[in-house]
């Protein structure tokens, strides 16, 4: 529910059309300059891809707190649509999952982006797993592409899924480039053809919160016990004045719970 709200807002900060599922070549617009750079918690973009059913607005930034609102871009690369490599990550089985079945992508398979720049074409060219700390796969290339991440497999964090697509058509003018809130990474310019930009430590992905583990397994105990006091009460009692005694109560607590549970688990 969170997570509807948040693309709900997010589309509508965005104010542009999705990209349409028959775009064959990416169609920048020609009199549209290139934008500032945006706001981490902005919206940057509205990605779809057919073969998984994603539909989705992209936020700026990754922090745990950006990926609870969608899939987020990598600050410090390109926009999608620009030049370059642009990056995003998103949660595999929270928040939406959003990226729940990236797995079952297919050389080949559009990804599909609009952006105030225009819509947007890339294919898919491959799919692979690295480690978290494999970072260069975020690096800059002589090539226009979109990168995608996320935790692999699902509900671990110990691999990260990396999908990366080329881009069909011209590309978008660039924004000024900006300094990321990542440390940065040296990167040889004689190898990528492009200054050294700043890049993340580690792709993008949430290991879980071991903090969050003991309030998960406390409200978990308790959402079991109202649901045993409910049956017990329906049998000594009225089951429906039972179950309207307890409804409160326990769905309170099994949002708590949720709650919880979402930040302890890998996603």
């Amino acid at each position: 529910m969170a997570e509807a709200r948040n693309q709900s807002a997010l589309r509508d900060e965005l104010t542009v059309p999705p990209p349409p599922v028959d775009l064959l070549v990416s169609q920048p617009v020609a009199a549209q300059p290139a934008p500032p750079p945006p706001p981490l918690g902005s919206a940057v973009a509205q990605i779809r891809i057919p073969r998984i059913g994603l539909d989705k607005a992209v936020v700026e930034g990754v922090d745990l707190s950006d990926l609870r609102r969608g899939p987020g871009h990598y600050s410090g690369t390109p926009l999608p649509g620009q030049p370059g490599n642009s990056s995003i990550a998103g949660h595999r089985t929270t928040y939406g999952a959003p990226f729940f079945r990236l797995d079952e992508m297919k050389p080949g398979d559009p990804i599909l982006v609009s952006t105030v720049q225009g819509a947007f074409r890339y294919e898919v060219s491959r799919v692979f797993v690295v480690s978290p700390n494999q970072v260069d796969v975020l690096n800059p290339t002589q090539g226009d592409q979109l990168t995608l991440t996320t935790c692999n497999p699902r509900f671990s964090a110990a691999q990260r899924l990396v999908v990366t697509a080329d881009l069909k058509g011209p590309a978008a003018p660039a924004s000024e480039p900006v300094t990321s809130p990542t440390k940065g990474l040296d990167l040889d310019p004689a190898v990528t053809g492009q200054p050294a930009p700043p890049v993340a430590d580690e792709v993008v992905g949430a290991s879980g919160d071991p903090s969050e583990r003991a309030p998960s397994a406390l409200w978990g105990s308790v959402v079991l016990a109202l649901g045993v006091a409910c049956a017990i009460l329906g049998r000594l009692w009225r089951r429906w004045p039972a179950r309207l005694l307890i409804a409160a109560p326990l769905l309170a607590s099994l949002w708590t719970f949720y709650s919880h549970l979402a930040k302890a688990i890998p996603s």
